[in-house]
């Protein structure tokens, strides 16, 4: 497929004072070797120097266009807002997070991936988390499944392979059908919005490491949620939400009760690390929000349990807390 030939994509950059990494994510936007696409940066009221940096490629680069929202918007709202600027007869959307970049053939290869197969709705790839390799649990040559397949894969199995906005490309129709796209105060709002897609449209994977995210302290998102741990939650939240669609009555009730458990456990260990109230916090409204308080009972008896473990097993106590020092 030649670019000029090939569809147009609408790359979005949705930031907030990035001024420390939205250069490099630019230049890796337009580094791609595909050329057919218009990048949009959103500057959600930063206050550093994004918006001088993001001007400044917009006057060198014409397929650039900045624009600042009028008030500062939370991540999830400034996100759904990228997807309501992209324009509709773009018939692509690449999400691309400031803190971000990709790798030159990103575009092609996805783009390619999915006008193969026009069912596809959304298409991901591994990604260069740190650096480490990601979202690697799809056995090769699997490029194309059933959208109902590979979400059954996720609540049955675990295979993780979404990868996040910056690793996704979606389907513009797909898309618009159901804005807000992101579910708004659910900071897994993308993977709730890719469960939902997938029961309309199917799932394209390219095998090979198209984009880097980045971790820890120098990305704002993941450094907030990896401070409370909301992934084992999310588990199963999305249990909770999506078994009922994708799995049958006793495949539902033995993953919920196995992702119960996994949680509690997780919960029990928090407090023998003495975590603070914004970590309680955070989860209890989760869990409030999901129609799933808190079961006092059973997060007593987890929390015996691991009271047990800590005196009758010293040295790997010891470890761990050596080990979390050391993180």
């Amino acid at each position: 497929m030649k670019n000029e030939d090939g569809p147009r994509v609408s790359v979005v950059t949705p930031v907030y004072n990035g001024d420390k990494h939205i250069e490099a994510c630019i230049k890796s936007v337009l580094a791609q070797t595909y050329s057919n696409f218009e990048y949009i940066i959103i500057n959600n009221c930063s206050t550093d120097r994004t918006l001088e940096i993001a001007s400044e490629y917009a006057r060198r680069e014409p397929r650039i266009r900045v624009i600042s929202n009028p008030s500062l918007l939370h991540v999830v709202d400034s996100h759904n807002k990228a997807f309501d600027v992209a324009p509709p007869e773009n018939k692509y959307i690449k999400i691309v997070g400031a803190d971000d970049w990709l790798f030159p053939t990103c575009l092609a290869e996805m783009v390619q991936l999915a006008e193969t197969h026009p069912t596809v709705g959304m298409v991901t790839s591994y990604v260069l988390v740190g650096s480490k390799i990601g979202w690697d649990g799809l056995p090769f040559p699997s490029t194309f499944v059933k959208g109902r397949d590979i979400c059954r894969m996720r609540l049955l199995d675990r295979k993780f392979v979404f990868g996040g906005p910056s690793a996704s490309l979606l389907r513009t129709g797909a898309v618009k059908e159901q804005l807000p796209f992101y579910t708004v105060g659910n900071y897994h709002g993308d993977n709730d919005a890719y469960l939902r897609l997938l029961q309309r449209h199917d799932f394209g994977f390219v095998h090979q490491v198209l984009s880097y995210n980045r971790r820890g302290e120098d990305s704002r998102t993941t450094h907030y949620l990896e401070s409370f741990n909301s992934y084992t939650l999310m588990v199963m939240e999305e249990i909770v939400r999506f078994g009922p669609i994708y799995l049958t009555a006793p495949e539902l009730e033995a993953r919920l009760k196995e992702a119960a458990g996994d949680y509690y456990r997780f919960l029990a260990r928090a407090v023998f690390e003495f975590r603070g109230e914004k970590f309680w916090k955070a989860h209890f409204e989760r869990l409030k929000t999901l129609g799933a308080p808190l079961d006092y009972a059973k997060f007593s008896r987890f929390v015996l349990l691991r009271f047990l473990d800590i005196v009758l097993n010293p040295k790997r106590t010891i470890e761990n807390v050596f080990r979390r020092l050391s993180e």
